[in-house]
């Protein structure tokens, strides 16, 4: 079991798009994670943290843009992104605080 910093610093934050939006509507809540992060991880992380059960997780990962900035290129992060389908009957709700 790990501890909660260090639960935290596999899930950074909820993110809440339109897709991410129309994916809880499926029972499925998105993350930004950690780009080391692996799917067992992530599934530990959100049941210890949030106190549900998880039924499935999907990673995707999202190249950094690059951008000109005062005509100077430079290059966004790469994102690593959680799709957490949850078990019937489980929610969280991302609109609250952690």
């Amino acid at each position: 079991m790990s501890t909660k910093a260090e639960l935290y610093d596999v899930i950074r934050k909820p993110i809440i798009t339109e897709k991410a939006t129309m994916a809880s509507e499926n029972g499925a809540v998105v993350f930004e994670v950690a780009i080391d992060a692996n799917k067992p991880q992530i599934k530990e992380a959100v049941e210890s943290l949030f106190n549900v059960k998880v039924k499935a997780v999907n990673t995707t990962v999202t190249k950094g843009k690059t951008k000109r900035f005062r005509g100077i290129l430079g290059k966004r992060k790469d994102v690593k992104k959680a799709y957490v389908t949850l078990e019937e009957g489980n929610t969280i709700d991302v609109t609250t605080g952690l």
